[in-house]
């Protein structure tokens, strides 16, 4: 049957990741492919309590339709855990809960660009955003990205030289696909550059609480003077992805525009997630629960580079984060992860290739690993595996 489908699903293609975790559910493969948090410390007995608490005490509400906004209470949770860790000043009308951090990327989309519009973005950056942002067939420019962050100079020297800018989309703490997080004095010349050009901002920020080493630096929207940074965070990797929920935090003008299209695209999230969640952080420690997923994750993170320091090939290059969950490894430029992907799979071992995270292709002498997901046995088997193709690979 001869269907005509729109013109963006010209534009929209599978996820790789999503295609490599489809292979990766053999039990026989250790997968550092997904961005997947540890499902051991899902709170499930919490959950199951609370979800009864809920409905003894909002029974038909919880399970009724909910206001656009999300649900108030869960707001000012958020934006006032926002004030406390990121040091901004909001209140519950700055915020709206959506489905995931995801779902706000494509209402970022929808909201700000038009075909052939300029999304300027880290070099890599996260495939999930490209896939978001590529629905509505704009431009991708990659701002050259070094340890630090997105180099100002160089972001400066696109923003006088290209036409039709409309969003700049980044990811300041524990990078998705690096590790890397911006320093405090990239952030501040970031701010001055986005306030004088006054374009907005899409600051992804799923991991910013899973600090294991230093201070948590202060985001973008704490340093916002002129309301031009849409912040997005998540409870899927604090509580569980499961649940879908997460929010935008923005002024209310721009948040307003926000609204309008999650009316039109679900009317609201999960009423039953979102009031499980607020009794989740009114019954318990939330703290507690985000210093023993660091320090799950951190020592899971130091095991993964230890390991790649002593099995790895000499001459590669790799991140050695300071929160989050990846790492991320340079092969020399002339050889491609893509063409090893299929060896790795062979000795059960899975990897996403690095080329994905950039728009505009190329770089694909590079690959993630993530390291939240996997025991620490199965983390340095999955090395050995995986150091075992390369070496073959580069030889």
């Amino acid at each position: 049957m001869a269907l005509s489908y729109s013109k963006r699903m010209e534009n929209i293609k599978s996820s790789e990741i999503r295609e490599i975790l489809k292979v990766t559910q053999k039990p026989e493969i250790i997968s550092f492919a997904g961005g997947l948090p540890a499902p051991e410390l899902f709170p499930v007995k919490e959950i199951k309590e609370i979800s009864g608490i809920v409905l003894d005490e909002m029974g038909p509400e919880s399970l009724q339709y909910d206001i656009t906004e999300g649900y108030p209470p869960l707001r000012q949770q958020i934006s006032e855990r926002m004030n406390k860790v990121l040091k901004t000043e909001l209140t519950e009308n700055n915020i709206l809960i959506v489905c995931g951090s995801q779902q706000g990327l494509d209402f970022s989309g929808k909201v700000f660009l038009d075909e052939n519009d300029v999304v300027l973005c880290e070099s890599p950056t996260y495939l999930g955003a490209i896939n978001a942002f590529k629905s509505y067939e704009p431009q991708f420019k990659e701002v050259p990205t070094d340890d630090f962050g997105m180099i100002p100079e160089e972001l400066e020297k696109i923003l006088k030289t290209t036409k039709n800018v409309k969003l700049i989309y980044a990811i300041p703490d524990f990078q998705n696909p690096t590790g890397k997080t911006w320093t405090l004095e990239r952030r501040e010349k970031f701010m001055k550059i986005i306030e004088k050009y006054e374009i907005p901002v899409v600051e992804d920020n799923p991991y910013g609480e899973l600090r294991f080493d230093g201070e948590i630096l202060p985001s973008l929207k704490s340093m916002d003077k002129k309301g031009l940074i849409i912040h997005l965070g998540t409870f899927s990797k604090t509580f569980c992805p499961g649940l879908r929920v997460g929010w935008i935090a923005a002024s209310e003008d721009i948040l307003e525009k926000y609204i309008f299209i999650k009316q039109s695209a679900d009317l609201h999230t999960s009423s039953f997630s979102q009031r499980i969640i607020s009794k989740m952080l009114e019954n318990y420690d939330f703290d507690e629960r985000v210093s023993r997923l660091k320090e799950l994750y951190k020592g899971r993170r130091d095991l993964m580079i230890k390991t790649i320091a002593e099995e790895f090939p000499d001459g590669l290059k790799y991140t050695n984060p300071e929160g989050g969950l990846f790492t991320w490894v340079e092969l020399p430029e002339k050889y491609n992860a893509r063409e090893f992907l299929d060896e790795c799979i062979k000795n059960n071992v899975a990897i996403v290739p690095g080329g994905s995270f950039f728009p505009n292709g190329g770089h694909e002498n590079s690959f993630r690993l993530n390291y939240s997901n996997m025991p620490d046995e199965k983390i340095v088997e999955g090395i050995k595996r995986l150091s075992k193709v390369l070496k073959e690979y580069l030889n």
